[in-house]
C-alpha cells in the first residue's frame, strides 16, 4: 500500500479519503486556502500545506502547485475527491509524468469520457444509445449550435462538456433565448471548469435520472455495484440519492440491463478505477446514455451502505495494481438507503447561500445513521466553495423503514449560525409523491413548493393550537372545582344508609 498520499481537495470529500487511508495505515497529506487553514480536513491530515488565498482558481485548482507540494512531502499517490481537478486529464498526466500516483483513471479514459462531447460519441460507437444532442467531437462555434439547435429540437439543454454537478448548464425553451444562455453557460463552465465549451442535448421530459457505480482494475475486471436514484434535483444540482431506485423497483431485468450497459461503456475506454454511468430513463423504461464522471461521486456512501464495499478504499487497491476484491456475483443490494445532502442554504429564500460560523452542531446517531461531514462548531462557512457541508445516510431493511430512520435522523440534527436546508429533506419525507415514488427530475422545481407546505402545515398547526387551548382550558377548570366536605364528615350516602337503618 502507497506510504503517503495527498488529497487535493477540502471539506468532507478530503476528510473521507483521509478516514480510509487511517484504516490502511496510509500517512496523509492536505492541502488548504487560506480560509480554509483551520478546517477539519486540515486538523486530521498528517501534514498539511499551504496552497493560497480562498478563490478555487488560487488555490484549489492550481495543480503545478500542488504537485510541488506532493515532491516536496515525498508523496507516492494523489487522491482528486471530486470536483475541482478530478476530471482534469492535463492533471492526472502532470502527476503521472511526476512519477506520482494519480488515484483515478488514466488521462486517456478522462479525456475520452470526461469531454462528455467525446463520451457520447465513443460509447455510441461502442452500441450505447444516447440521447439526440450534438454529435462528434470538439469544439462548436455559438453560430454552429445554434444552427443545430432546431434539428435537435426544443426543448433542450446547453451542458458544459467538462466537469458536472450542473455547472454551466441551462434549460432553453425556444430559439429566440439560445444566444444568452450560451453566453450565460459558457462564462459558468469557465469559472468552474477552465473550460468554456459546451454541446446541445435533447431534454428528456418527465425523465428519471438513474445512474450505476462501476469499478474496474488494471487486469481487465470490470463489475458495476447497483444503481442510484438521482431523480430528485433542483436547476441540475442532486439534493437526495437512493438506492435501489424505486423506479426499477423489483425490476431485476432491466437492473441488470442497465448495469451491463454501464460495464460495456467502461470497457470502452479501457477504464481503470471508480466511475459512473450515469442514465435519463423515461416513463416507458427506455434508458439513453447521459454522461460518466471519472471519478469518486459525491453519493458514494449511498452504494457502500447497500453494497458493503469502500469504494475509496478500493480506488487505492486498483491504484496500486491489485486485481478487484470483487466478482459481480459477490455485489447483492441489501435494504434500502437514502442520502440527504446538507447544503448551507436557506429553502425559504429560494435556496440562497448561507454564510457564516457554525455556532452549535447537534449530530444524528443510532442504528443505520451515517454522517460524512466537515464541520464542527466554530468554522467558518464562507462564500467561495460549493453549499454542500455534509451527507446524512440512513440504511433500513425497506423504504418505508428508511424513510422512518430518515425522519428521525433530520429532527436530530442541529446545525446552528446559519441556514441550511434539513427543513426542505424534512418536508420531503411528508410528500406523498416522495413516498409513493412518484417523481421526476422536475420535481422539485415544478410540483414541489416548500411555501405551499408551509401554508398547508400552518392550517393544520392552527388546529392543533386550538384544540390545545380547549383541552388546557378543561383540564384548569377542572383543577379550579373545588368539592366541598359537608359538615359530618362523611358522605351523604353513608349518611343516607344509617338513616335507613335506623327506620328499620
Amino acid at each position: 500500500m502507497f506510504r503517503k498520499l495527498l488529497i487535493a481537495n477540502r471539506g468532507e470529500i478530503a476528510v473521507r479519503i483521509i478516514r480510509a487511508c487511517r484504516e490502511l495505515g496510509v500517512s496523509t497529506i492536505a492541502v488548504y486556502s487560506e480560509i480554509d487553514r483551520q478546517s477539519l480536513h486540515v486538523r486530521y491530515a498528517d501534514e498539511a500545506y499551504y496552497l493560497g488565498p480562498a478563490p478555487a482558481r488560487d488555490s484549489y485548482l492550481r495543480g503545478e502547485k500542488i504537485i510541488e507540494i506532493a515532491r516536496k512531502a515525498h508523496a507516492d499517490a494523489i487522491h482528486p475527491g471530486y470536483g475541482f481537478l478530478a476530471e482534469r486529464a492535463d492533471f492526472a498526466q502532470a502527476c503521472q509524468d511526476a512519477g506520482i500516483v494519480f488515484i483515478g483513471p488514466k488521462p486517456s479514459a478522462i479525456t475520452a469520457m470526461g469531454d462528455k462531447a467525446v463520451a457520447r460519441a465513443t460509447v455510441s460507437k461502442a452500441g450505447v444509445q444516447v440521447i439526440p444532442g450534438t454529435e462528434g467531437e470538439g469544439a462548436l462555434s455559438d453560430d454552429e449550435l445554434i444552427t443545430l439547435a432546431p434539428k435537435i429540437g426544443f426543448p433542450l439543454l446547453i451542458k458544459a462538456t467538462a466537469g458536472g454537478g450542473g455547472k454551466g448548464m441551462r434549460e432553453v425553451a425556444c430559439l429566440e433565448d439560445m444566444q444568452i444562455l450560451l453566453q450565460s453557460a459558457r462564462r459558468e463552465a469557465e469559472a468552474s471548469f477552465g473550460d468554456g465549451n459546451v454541446y446541445l442535448e435533447k431534454l428528456v421530459e418527465g425523465a428519471r435520472h438513474i445512474e450505476f457505480q462501476i469499478l474496474a482494475d488494471a487486469h481487465g475486471n470490470v463489475i458495476h455495484l447497483g444503481e442510484r436514484e438521482c431523480s430528485l434535483q433542483r436547476r441540475h444540482q442532486k439534493l437526495f440519492e437512493e438506492s435501489p431506485s424505486p423506479f426499477i423497483g423489483s425490476d431485476e431485468a432491466l437492473r441488470q440491463e442497465m448495469g451491463a450497459v454501464a460495464v460495456k461503456a467502461a470497457q470502452a475506454v479501457g477504464y481503470i478505477n471508480a466511475g459512473t454511468i450515469e442514465f435519463l430513463v423515461d416513463r416507458q423504461k427506455r434508458y439513453y446514455f447521459l454522461e460518466m464522471n471519472t471519478r469518486l461521486q459525491v453519493e458514494h456512501p449511498v452504494t457502500e451502505l447497500i453494497t458493503g464495499v469502500d469504494i475509496v478504499k478500493e480506488q487505492l487497491h486498483i491504484a496500486q495494481g491489485d486485481r478487484l476484491r470483487y466478482s459481480q456475483k459477490n455485489i447483492n443490494l441489501k435494504g434500502w438507503v437514502m442520502e440527504c445532502r446538507i447544503n448551507a442554504e436557506d429553502p425559504y429564500r429560494n435556496f440562497m447561500p448561507s454564510t457564516g460560523k457554525i455556532t452549535q452542531q447537534i449530530v444524528p446517531s443510532g442504528p443505520g445513521v451515517r454522517i460524512d461531514s466537515g464541520i464542527f462548531p466554530g468554522c467558518e462557512i464562507s462564500p467561495y466553495y460549493d453549499a454542500l457541508i455534509a451527507k446524512l445516510i440512513v440504511w433500513g431493511e425497506t423504504r418505508d423503514e428508511a424513510i422512518l430512520r430518515m425522519r428521525r435522523a433530520l429532527e436530530e440534527y442541529k446545525i446552528i449560525g446559519i441556514r441550511t436546508n434539513i427543513p426542505f429533506h424534512q418536508i420531503l419525507m411528508d410528500s406523498q409523491s416522495f413516498r409513493e415514488g412518484r417523481f421526476d427530475t422536475r420535481f422539485v422545481e415544478d410540483k414541489f413548493d416548500i411555501t405551499q407546505d408551509i401554508k398547508a402545515d400552518n392550517h393544520y398547526l392552527k388546529i392543533a393550537a386550538i384544540v390545545a387551548a380547549l383541552v388546557t382550558h378543561q383540564q384548569a377548570e377542572k383543577a379550579a372545582h373545588i368539592i366541598q366536605q359537608n359538615q359530618r364528615g362523611f358522605s351523604n350516602w353513608k349518611w343516607a344508609d344509617r338513616v335507613e337503618r335506623l327506620r328499620d
